[in-house]
């Protein structure tokens, strides 16, 4: 098992930047790449980003250029810093983590979520 604690959500303004961070504990040898999702009310969860243990990132579309998703292997921690939030950004924001065979990352693993408004 593989336990993921969020932190880092809160209240941001339109145009500031927040940075969330995610710690792995547990099994961590069953892993090999983790991400971020984002679910707003009413709608999806959707891909924000994801990053394998060799560094190889994938952003969603409605993030691309406004967000960078990193990792510290050595500590087990995945890190999102978002800049430039709009208030469509608002979301609950579920950190995963999951085994990537090379052409597709099969989540196993969740968070709790953290919540990120974005608002004047």
């Amino acid at each position: 098992q593989v336990q993921l604690v969020e932190s880092g959500g809160g209240l941001v303004q339109p145009g500031g930047s927040l940075r969330l961070s995610c710690a792995a504990s547990g099994t961590i040898s069953s892993i090999n790449a983790m991400g971020w999702y984002r679910q707003a009310p009413g709608k999806g969860r959707g891909l924000v980003a994801q990053i394998t243990d060799s560094g190889i990132a994938n952003y969603g579309s409605p993030v691309k250029g406004r967000v960078i998703i990193s990792r510290d292997n050595a500590k087990n921690t995945v890190y999102l810093q978002m800049n430039d939030l709009k208030p469509e950004d608002t979301a609950v924001y579920y950190c995963s983590a999951g085994r990537y065979d090379g052409n597709f990352i099969q989540w196993d693993y969740w968070g709790q979520g953290t919540q990120v408004t974005v608002s004047s």
